[in-house]
């Protein structure tokens, strides 16, 4: 990379390219050699004190940021550091350098760099994802899009509003409707930051019956958009998932879209399963998305790549709209929120992008078979054949009780009996969990407990594990993740149910 440098002319790039190069590798030196020396307690240069009158040196100021970041007394010494972050992430990282140096140039120097940046990476995000003809807004918080665009869809149904303000939402209030199975807290982030009352919000339960238990159930949600009508309230936006946040389960998104389209309801669609739009295989549900009016996508998890922007595609005739709503700006500044993913866009490639996320699908799909083919384990969502997300636990009955419980409520059972089993149960699969996370730390394993399954496994290997190199995470995660079963020979086996995990 040295070498490369020298050709470059500006030697302020050049600079900062060599300067970014060598402050991670001493960060990256220096977390090997804490991790050398566990138990190490915080030296006295960690404690605050007054602001020297004399300057400090990079490396200094570097020593100092490690310390902080690895010298934590109370940590335990087996937790995991930050990952090595490779070449891709120090482009992420470069971006940002170089946004503050780009940010110093005449204006209309800077303007036609921001233009063009903004143009590129939109136009690339939106062939990839099959999203034609798509206008992109990038941001930090990655509800802020979705936030900005219930302020689009605002402007847009009440014409009126700029001038009148929320007078005219008091007699016709607006609704926007979300699944039971959304991320929790989006619904009263969007209420504080559009100035909403909570009642602008309708929560739509999944299917009890038909279907996933973590689907938006269709036919509900017209019920409920026609009695808001009736009402006199005025339906504006539905979110829907391609991949909810807890098992990674998509809505019916063409039947959602037909529904939006008779209603005149604007449809935004979040989830990790909006990755595989860039695969040459999509499942129909996912491919649905690609015509609804927003989508939200994070590629910063899914690609590994630190400091990267979250991106909402959308679609809008009217720049006067989505300028009032905050979806573009005038300020060149602005424009270079995209420019870390220019960059990493750009070293990666096509082929790198769609293979990472490609790999991290095959990933799951392996562990999923893998699980199959092991007794007491329990998949969830297991049609969900093209998702990048496997939710298991392990489950066995305990002994006396009716093997059929789970399938039937059995009337004799007492309700002490019924949540002796659940705990147990769900203490050996957190159990289970923190054991797999310690075998197979790069996996990004994580814990959950569920309403109605109880504490359930997740790996979801877009969210978590993208940075980790992907030969170490073929080689160990649906291995290491599986080596605790009966089958692996010499691993330590889970206890039973009814026993206490040690």
């Amino acid at each position: 990379m040295d070498a490369s440098l020298e050709k470059i002319a500006d030697p302020t790039l050049a600079e900062m390219g060599k300067n970014l190069k060598e402050a991670v590798k001493m960060l990256e030196d220096s977390q090997r050699r804490t991790e050398e020396e566990n138990g190490k307690k915080l030296i006295s240069g960690d404690i605050p004190g007054p602001l020297q009158g004399s300057g400090q040196d990079m490396v200094s100021i570097l020593q100092l940021v490690q310390n902080l970041m690895h010298g934590d007394e109370d940590e335990e010494p087996q937790s995991p550091r930050i990952q090595n972050i490779g070449e891709q992430g120090h482009m992420a990282l470069l971006g940002h350098s170089l946004g503050a140096y780009i940010s110093t140039l005449d204006k209309e120097k800077l303007r036609k760099l921001t233009t063009r940046i903004l143009s590129d990476t939109t136009l690339w995000l939106c062939r990839i994802f099959r999203y034609e003809n798509g206008c992109a807004y990038f941001h930090e918080e990655e509800r802020e899009g979705l936030a900005k665009i219930c302020r689009l869809a605002i402007h847009s149904r009440y014409e009126d509003f700029v001038v009148d303000g929320f007078n005219v939402l008091y007699n016709k209030k607006p609704v926007i409707y979300l699944s039971a199975a959304a991320r929790p807290g989006l619904g009263q982030y969007l209420c504080n930051q559009l100035g909403l009352p909570f009642p602008c919000l309708c929560r739509v339960p999944c299917n009890t019956v038909f279907g996933s238990q973590h689907q938006m159930d269709v036919a509900f949600l017209e019920k409920l958009i026609k009695d808001d009508i009736e009402r006199g309230r005025l339906p504006l936006l539905l979110v829907a998932n391609a991949g909810t946040a807890a098992v990674g389960h998509t809505d019916k998104i063409g039947r959602l879209k037909e529904l939006c389209e008779q209603y005149g309801i604007w449809l935004h669609v979040e989830g990790v399963n909006l990755a595989t739009l860039a695969l040459g295989y999509v499942s129909s549900s996912v491919l649905a998305a690609a015509k609804c009016d927003s989508m939200t996508m994070t590629p910063g998890p899914w690609l590994g790549l630190p400091a990267v922007p979250a991106v909402t595609l959308y679609k809008h005739d009217d720049p006067a709209l989505t300028l009032v709503a905050g979806l573009t700006s005038n300020k060149p500044t602005d424009k270079l929120r995209a420019l870390p993913l220019w960059l990493s866009l750009q070293y990666l490639g096509l082929d790198g992008f769609v293979e990472r996320i490609k790999h991290a699908c095959q990933l799951s799909q392996r562990l999923q078979e893998s699980l199959k083919k092991v007794n007491y384990i329990k998949i969830l969502v297991e049609d969900e054949l093209s998702s990048p997300v496997v939710v298991f636990r392990f489950f066995q009955e305990l002994p006396g009780s009716d093997p059929v419980f789970k399938a039937v409520p059995v009337p004799n059972m007492t309700p002490s009996g019924v949540g002796r089993e659940r705990h147990s149960c769900d203490a050996l699969n957190r159990w289970l969990g923190e054991q797999l996370k310690q075998l197979v730390p790069a996996s990004g394993l994580t814990v959950m407990d569920l309403e109605a399954e109880g504490t359930c496994l997740r790996f979801s290997p877009l969210m978590t594990a993208a940075a980790a190199t992907s030969a170490l995470l073929s080689r160990t995660a649906p291995e290491g993740l599986l080596s605790w079963t009966p089958s692996g020979a010499g691993k330590q086996e889970p206890p039973g149910p009814g026993q206490s995990p040690q």
